[in-house]
Parts: C-alpha cells; structure tokens; sequence
C-alpha cells in the first residue's frame, strides 16, 4: 500500500469511475485500474463493484476512504511544511552569524539583502566580535557559524572551512607619497605617522618584530581594533596602516589606496560551525550568501 493508491482511492470515491479518475489524475485508465486492484489485494477487501460500467463504493471503501483522507491531509501538511522550511516561512526560526567588527558597515548588509527576501520568515541575529571571540561562540553553540580568521589550532568541537585569504598591505591615502610605489617596506615607514591595530594579536606581534629586525622605531600615532576604523582614520589623513588585504578590499569606496608590503604574510579566513552539527537550511543559505559576497568584495576592480 503506498500513497498514490490512496490518491486512487480518494479519487474514485469522488468521480465514480476509472476514466474519471485517470483524467483528473494525469493518469492512463489501465494505471487507475492496476493500483485499484493492488490496493484491494493489499487490504484483502473489495472497494467497489461495477455496476453497468459504473464503480459502486462498498461500504468498507467508505471506512477505509476516512483513513485514507486523514493519511493524505498528513503528507500534504507535512510537504506544505518542508516547503515552508526551505523558504524560511515557518518561522520564528533564527539564524546566528558571528562576524569581525569590521564587516558591520557595507559587508553585512549587502550579504543580507538577497537573504532576507528569500526567507522572510527567518529572524537573523549578527555578532561582530574578535575572532577569539567567535570561536568561543561557536564551540558554545550560541551562533550557527561564524567568520573568522584562521589563528593556529581550533577546539575539538568546531569545524572550519577555509573559505578566504589575503595578504598584508599598506594602506595609505590616495595623495600620499607613498601611494607612488608599487610596494611599500618597513624602511619606507620610517618616520610616517602609523595607524595600528590589536595589540598582543599575533599578527602584530609579527609587524612589530619586523619593524625592530629593520631597525626602524614605528611612529604610532593611533592605536585602534577594528580595520575599519583603521581605513577610515587612513581616509581623514591621519596615518598610514597595515591589514590584510581581505579587508583593506572592503573600503575601497574610501579615498585610499592599498600597496603590497613587505616583508609578505598571508592570512586565511574560514567559516566555522559547531563539529557534527548539521546547518539548518535557513543557516545553510546564509553560509552561502555569506560566500557570494565574500567572492563579490575580493573581485579585483
């Protein structure tokens, strides 16, 4: 006994005959009539008899049909309700992304604009924090995934997918000297006003030895913690900074202009979710909404 069998039933008892019921079926005559028989030989009951070409419901038929009417009323929620998981419009379903303070101002919206009109039942929570801070989130469980850059070993209970990378530059006003090399190196740096960012971070742990190994004193002149401020304070001319391309890509609407420096690092971002936790669809879709903009930002212009 299977569901179409049902739908056979359930059909017959409105029409009253095989050719009917394959019409409004989208089905052959001869098709009706097979799974009609199959179904009887399933139960062991007759359902109908003919009468002058007719299909006369037996009065089991009319027991069995309520039974049959409750199944199919279920599958019909529960496909209505798949339908509604894949769009969003369940509800209240809420999907948690954590994202680096810098990705507040253009990324995040612009990744979310597509999203939210194709899950307009979703309620989407963002947290813009420290990569430190993301793992811990997502090892707890209070975001779905999150974004971060790749620092060494994760816990046992995150999986990161490699998703991004960058490479150090120097970002520096469009009218500056400094904007007329090709790359930019410690010894360029030497007594230029620096915007420089996370202190103890290791990635400026590493600026900072490659600063004393060239034996140049870095002149700070702002101290800050997020790239975007960083590129902002660049814009008003109050220094120069160095941050991962990945980021320094996002602020190219400012009046900036970014240079290879050196000596050279890479960095690697990834998106991480909690181990052996499947993602929602809704959260599914973000992930992939979060990796169409990232591919968007990083095209070179």
């Amino acid at each position: 006994m299977n569901i179409k069998q049902l739908e056979v039933l359930r059909t017959l008892l409105a029409t009253g005959s095989t050719i009917a019921a394959a019409k409004a079926m989208g089905l052959s005559q001869s098709g009706v009539s097979r799974m009609l028989q199959q179904l009887e030989s399933d139960l062991a009951i007759t359902l109908f008899v003919r009468d002058r070409g007719r299909l006369i419901a037996t009065p089991e038929a009319a027991v069995l049909a309520r039974d049959a009417e409750n199944v199919l009323l279920a599958v019909e929620r529960m496909a209505g309700h798949a339908e509604d998981l894949r769009n969003g419009a369940s509800g209240p379903e809420i999907v948690r992304i954590g994202l680096p303070s810098s990705m507040w101002e253009n990324f995040a919206p612009a990744m979310l604009i597509d999203y939210v009109r194709d899950f307009p039942g979703v309620r989407i929570e963002t947290f813009f924090e420290s990569t430190t801070a993301i793992n811990k989130l997502v090892e707890e469980r209070v975001i779905d995934l999150g974004f971060l850059r790749m620092e060494g070993e994760t816990g046992p209970g995150i999986d990161i997918e490699k998703i991004a990378t960058g490479e150090s530059v120097c970002v520096v006003p469009k009218d500056h000297p400094l904007a007329e090399l090709d790359e930019i190196t410690v010894k360029n740096l030497r007594n230029i006003p620096l915007i420089l960012i996370g202190r103890q971070r290791p990635n400026r742990m590493a600026l900072d030895q490659a600063f004393t190994r060239a034996g140049v004193k870095q002149m700070v002149k702002i101290e800050t913690h997020t790239n975007s401020s960083a590129c902002s304070y660049v814009a008003h001319g109050l220094g120069v900074t160095i941050i991962s391309s990945f980021y320094a890509k996002l602020y190219r609407h400012l009046p900036v202009v970014h240079r290879p420096f050196v000596p050279r690092s890479t960095q690697a971002f990834g998106l991480a979710k909690a181990a052996g936790v499947p993602l929602s669809i809704a959260a599914q879709a973000l992930s992939d909404a979060l990796k169409r903009q990232i591919q968007l930002s990083q095209k070179d212009r």
